[in-house]
């Protein structure tokens, strides 16, 4: 269970990484709605979360992300970065969220 600092700390990652997030997307003029950005920001809150926590993911199958464009698994590889210490299957499923908003275009 996270305390209140904790709490604190997840929103400020969340915040910083949301923000860095913002900027590659508006970079390649991609506009998620509102739907895609509040299921974006909750994921990244759970990044976040793990992050700060250790907690693992579930096992991921690499296979069900073959279909990810190769910029989108970029941006989501840059994104993890940020974090320091998120194993690369998170970059698998942040990418969904990037690959979904292209088709916004």
């Amino acid at each position: 269970m996270v305390n209140e600092a904790g709490s604190t700390e997840v929103t400020q990652l969340t915040e910083r990484v949301l923000a860095f997030i913002n900027t590659l997307l508006n970079n390649r003029n991609i506009t998620p709605n509102a739907v895609q950005e509040q299921m974006l920001a909750s994921h990244v809150r759970a990044m976040a979360h793990r992050s700060l926590t250790g907690e693992p993911l579930p096992e991921v199958e690499e296979s069900l992300f073959d279909e990810i464009s190769a910029d989108s698994l970029d941006m989501a590889k840059e994104v993890v970065e940020q974090f320091g210490n998120l194993p690369i299957e998170e970059a698998w499923l942040l990418s969904v969220h990037f690959e979904v908003a292209k088709d916004n275009l």
